[in-house]
């Protein structure tokens, strides 16, 4: 399995486990999230792409708040970092 393949499947150990997980843990996550979509995006040329825009804007706020959210909230954010990780991942794979 490839290092993205890896986080993703890592994310979603998390979302299963939501409850045994710390607040920083959760902001660890998703911060790593960021920055991995941030880096992917640039590989892609999909810089541009308004949606994911929108998708990294939510995953920051999350991180920062992630005290304030409810495990469902966090669920939430840890499946759409994992779906635009898994996006971005299908793209690359389709350019190598």
């Amino acid at each position: 399995m490839s290092t993205t393949t890896d986080f993703i499947a890592e994310l979603i150990r998390a979302v299963n486990d939501i409850e045994k997980l710390t607040h920083y843990e959760v902001s660890r996550l998703l911060d790593r999230s960021i920055d991995t979509i941030r880096d992917m995006r640039r590989h892609t040329g999909d810089a541009g792409i308004h949606s994911v825009r929108d998708v990294l804007a939510d995953l920051r706020l999350s991180s920062e708040r992630v005290q304030d959210l409810s495990a469902e909230q966090v669920r939430d954010a840890l499946v759409d970092a994992a779906d635009v990780l898994r996006s971005l991942k299908i793209v690359l794979d389709r350019t190598e």
